[in-house]
């Protein structure tokens, strides 16, 4: 090419508006919401727990294992450290709880989040919807009764339970009253 011709500029075309995305739930819930950071929070407060329960467990296992080592003027023959099986039982089981908890507790949170659930509220609504069930004012009253029934039913158990303590006392004091009287007896009969 000549340097005096230059190419023809290409033909662009105009800017076309671009739509504006809809103002749905699906896409108010980004990323960066609000909504989206509180429930990723769960996430990440199970991950913190997670990370720490696990540097407790490296280091259970790394002292462990550094007392198995003998020392230096120790016979190698014969463990230089007493064996309690309950105890190393004991912080094992706790170690293994709190690890199942800490990465319950990351898993629920991520669960959470990746099905958009913040409340209870939130689940109710997405049960009912797979479900096929319309939320109605009947659904909340019978929900209600259901509650009171509950409730009522608690109340009870626990009245029979406190009613349970009193007829035990009162029995109490009536064995008490017998030795008493049987010890009044046999002091009479002895005079």
């Amino acid at each position: 090419m000549a340097p005096s011709q230059q190419p023809a500029p290409a033909l662009v075309p105009p800017p076309t508006p671009t739509a504006q995305p809809p103002a749905s739930p699906e896409y108010q819930s980004s990323f960066f919401s609000q909504r989206s950071r509180r429930q990723l929070g769960l996430f990440f407060a199970g991950a913190g727990f997670f990370a720490v329960t696990t540097a407790i467990t490296r280091r259970s296992i790394v002292r462990r294992y550094k007392a198995t080592i003998p020392k230096f003027y120790q016979p190698n023959n014969r463990p230089g450290f007493e064996v309690n099986g309950a105890m190393e039982a004991f912080e094992a089981l706790n170690i293994a709880t709190i690890n199942v908890l800490s990465f319950g507790m990351m898993a629920g949170g991520g669960l959470l989040w990746a099905l958009d659930i913040s409340s209870i509220d939130d689940m109710r609504r997405k049960v009912r919807i797979n479900m096929g069930v319309n939320a109605s004012p009947e659904d909340s009253e019978a929900e209600k009764e259901i509650e009171e029934m509950i409730a009522s039913i608690l109340e009870r158990k626990e009245f029979k339970h406190l009613l349970g303590k009193g007829k035990e006392k009162e029995r109490e004091e009536e064995k008490e009253e017998k030795e008493k009287q049987e010890t009044k007896g046999e002091a009479d009969q002895r005079s």
